[in-house]
């Protein structure tokens, strides 16, 4: 009875498909595309499939789906790519924090990061990256030169 049915109403199968394999997408975060473009596909034939233009017979919604995935990879994998190729966003140096100056309390190094409180929160105090030091003493004065949630990138003063 149910196979009827689906045989029956193969447009609406094709967009329960499509849809199905979006929900995936989503819900598992997949990033490869494969269940994209497979639910693009499958939504084609199904749109294709209802307005008339493809005859709802297996073989044909079979061969229009892969057909039709195959075109939307072929025309959305490059921008796809180079959404993903952005990568991380530049460092955002316009904090009130940038500028801070403060003494160690313990010796940092690239390896060893120390700490520091400031207004009630505990920051990581880590080298700057920019700066040609290994390792900068307890004691020193240190000014703020970047900042990430909970860190702190200094310098010497």
């Amino acid at each position: 009875m149910l196979i009827e049915y689906i045989n029956d109403h193969q447009a609406q199968f094709w967009f329960a498909l499509g849809f199905v394999l979006l929900s995936i997408e989503v819900a598992t975060g997949m990033v490869t595309g494969i269940l994209l473009f497979a639910s693009l596909g499958s939504l084609l034939t199904g749109l294709l499939m209802l307005t008339g233009v493809l005859e709802e017979v297996w073989s044909v919604g079979i061969s229009s789906a892969a057909i039709c995935s195959a075109i939307a990879m072929g025309v959305l994998w490059r921008p796809l790519k180079n959404m993903q190729a952005q990568g991380k966003p530049k460092k955002d140096n316009s904090s009130d924090l940038v500028g801070y100056e403060f003494v160690l309390k313990q010796d940092i190094s690239f390896v060893s990061p120390g700490s520091t409180r400031y207004s009630g929160i505990e920051w990581r105090v880590e080298i700057d990256p920019d700066v040609a030091l290994e390792k900068i003493s307890a004691g020193q004065k240190v000014k703020v030169n970047s900042v990430e949630v909970g860190k702190f990138f200094v310098r010497p003063v």
